[in-house]
């Protein structure tokens, strides 16, 4: 772990300046306001032209912004600063143009980070293939039980913006950051952060893997107190080796987090109890318990992990103990994270929507002993051999749906040739009803249906919201 002072970053002098957002959107928008109203003279460019581009359009030029729809590709003439949104891809021509005219690019992450106010608050940030949102909420549960004004924000709840910005006062943030919003947030030094994990995923943005783990590594970078790695990874790059790559402010520590029995600055599991040895006296010999494995929901292996991420970037903060178990027992998971919809003819019907990659699917199918799992949907280009081999013996039996599917259905055919498997050759909604109706046909008392697809919704759905929408309801219509 390299060690160098962190200067702040450099202040930007918006009156005046000519400012390009890239993208309309969740983020775009905000964006583009906040600059206008900074005295920017600003142009947002956005590639699609649809009607609620030319909306939204219509409500920014209204204060005097100009907007170009169905133009993304060109550099407007004298920009001198560009702010996207966190989806475009890097080798976008507009980018390339940028960068040959030294025009800087941030993202609405770095915008949040260059607005702060003196005083602002700590950032506690949390990255990974998958848990971002789960452990940033538990982080915030478990700072607001110890007292702290805050809010999980970023990537999740409120945005960056209306947090830096707004009239509420924070202590501290518990900020979610993609791999995306990384990469263009140069200049963001967090007071502690965590990577929960690494597994390929959005690798058709990134170009490569190491790519997209060197983005996930950035979220360490300046860290003051300490970087949070899951010592248990044996992926490679681990999230420990990104600690090692990273240059930290002098005494910034590595603390690691482990579902087994923690060794010295690391937090772990022992005897059900999730203990400390990272923010203890005499860390060599002694422990602190935090909370109860039964006070995590649900206590599966993967959320007993996100939980002792959140201690840690609590405890890193100087949270009491006590608060670390006040703020796991009151926190409660969201939607379509692993929630149990109903119990139907001794069979259990379980919505992981959330599980959008192969290693959020993995977790999810690792939980349960005997299986029907429904998968598929847009796998942006990722492999499945790995997880069906994994989660072969488990399986009782498969349902397929979506655009990808067959990739799926493939490696089932080459690791798990003996699991029944149904392909149902349709992308519509409604096929979801039927995808539950074979599921429930293929299981027996004692299984779990688990939708857990392992890729993106958006050939079908709208969100993986959506989806794990449709999945109760069709659990709900076979209850009834």
């Amino acid at each position: 772990m390299g060690s160098g002072q962190v200067t702040s970053s450099v202040p930007f002098e918006f009156q005046g300046k000519h400012v390009t957002v890239a993208g309309l959107g969740v983020s775009g928008v905000p964006a583009a306001k906040v600059l206008h109203g900074l005295g920017a003279r600003v142009t947002v460019v956005n590639d699609g032209d649809d009607a609620r581009a030319r909306e939204q359009a219509a409500e920014l030029e209204a204060l005097g912004v100009t907007v170009r729809l169905g133009d993304g590709a060109t550099l407007p003439e004298g920009t001198e600063l560009i702010v996207t949104a966190p989806g475009w891809k890097p080798d976008k021509p507009l980018f390339t143009a940028a960068e040959a005219a030294g025009v800087p690019v941030w993202g609405d992450v770095e915008l949040a980070w260059r607005l702060r106010g003196p005083g602002a608050a700590d950032w506690l940030a949390v990255t990974g293939t998958n848990g971002k949102t789960t452990t940033v909420r538990m982080l915030a549960s478990i700072l607001g039980a110890a007292g702290l004004r805050t809010a999980a924000v970023g990537n999740i709840g409120v945005s960056l913006l209306d947090a830096v910005l707004g009239e509420e006062e924070y202590d501290v943030l518990a900020v979610e950051l993609s791999s995306y919003q990384l990469h263009w947030a140069p200049s963001l030094r967090a007071h502690s952060a965590a990577v929960l994990n690494l597994a390929p995923d959005h690798l058709d943005w990134h170009g490569s893997m190491e790519a997209y783990a060197r983005d996930k590594g950035r979220v360490y970078e300046g860290n003051r107190v300490a970087c949070v790695y899951n010592a248990d990874a044996t992926a490679k790059p681990s999230t420990e080796d990104l600690v090692r790559e990273a240059d930290v402010e002098e005494g910034c520590r590595a603390v690691g987090f482990t579902l087994g029995t923690p060794g010295p600055s690391q937090l772990g599991v022992v005897e059900g109890i999730l203990v400390d040895r990272a923010f203890v006296e005499n860390r060599q010999k002694n422990a602190q318990e935090l909370a109860e494995v039964s006070d995590v929901d649900p206590p599966a292996p993967h959320n007993i992990a996100n939980a002792l991420a959140a201690a840690a970037l609590a405890r890193a903060y100087g949270v009491p103990a006590s608060a670390v178990r006040d703020g796991l027992r009151a926190f409660t998971p969201d939607d379509h994270r692993i929630a149990h919809v109903a119990d139907v003819d001794g069979v259990a019907y379980i919505d992981d929507s959330k599980a959008t990659n192969t290693h959020a699917a993995q977790a999810s199918l690792a939980a349960y002993e005997s299986v029907v799992w429904i998968a598929g949907g847009l796998a942006k280009g990722a492999t499945f051999d790995e997880l069906v081999t994994g989660a072969a013996k488990r399986l009782r039996g498969a349902v397929l749906v979506g655009r990808d599917r067959a990739l799926i259905r493939e490696a089932l055919a080459r690791h798990a040739p003996e699991v029944p498997v149904v392909d149902l050759d349709r992308t519509d909604t409604g096929a979801m009803l039927q995808a539950v109706q074979e599921a429930q046909r293929l299981a027996r008392p004692g299984d779990t249906v688990l939708l857990a697809p392992a890729c993106a919704s958006m050939d079908m759905f709208t969100n993986y919201n959506k989806r794990g929408d449709a999945f109760a309801q069709a659990v709900r219509e076979l209850g009834a």
